[in-house]
């Protein structure tokens, strides 16, 4: 099962542009093939943002899933990929 991962950011964000680096730096560094994700421009996708519960950027959805609606620290994001991963492939977490 593959992880779809959305990070929603708005024009001129600063914090955006670092959430999408660390995002980008976790996937990297995970080498996981099973997770996808792209980034949700908030002015262009707004609708979509306000049914998931998006009120501000950046955000960060998986699996069509507010998880994030603030920037997360590197180690809690990489805690909710890992997690989500094991839950997918029938792993315990260790």
């Amino acid at each position: 099962m593959n992880l779809d991962i959305e990070i929603f950011s708005s024009p001129g964000c600063g914090k955006c542009g670092h959430a999408k680096q660390l995002l980008k730096q976790m996937v990297s560094e995970m080498n996981h093939g099973a997770i996808k994700w792209r980034e949700v421009n908030i002015l262009e996708e707004l609708d979509y943002a306000v049914s998931l519960g998006i009120l501000s950027t950046p955000a960060i959805a998986i699996n069509g899933e507010l998880v994030f609606s603030s920037l997360p620290s590197s180690k809690k994001l990489q805690q909710a990929l890992i997690s989500r991963l094991n839950r997918s492939t029938g792993k315990k977490a260790s």
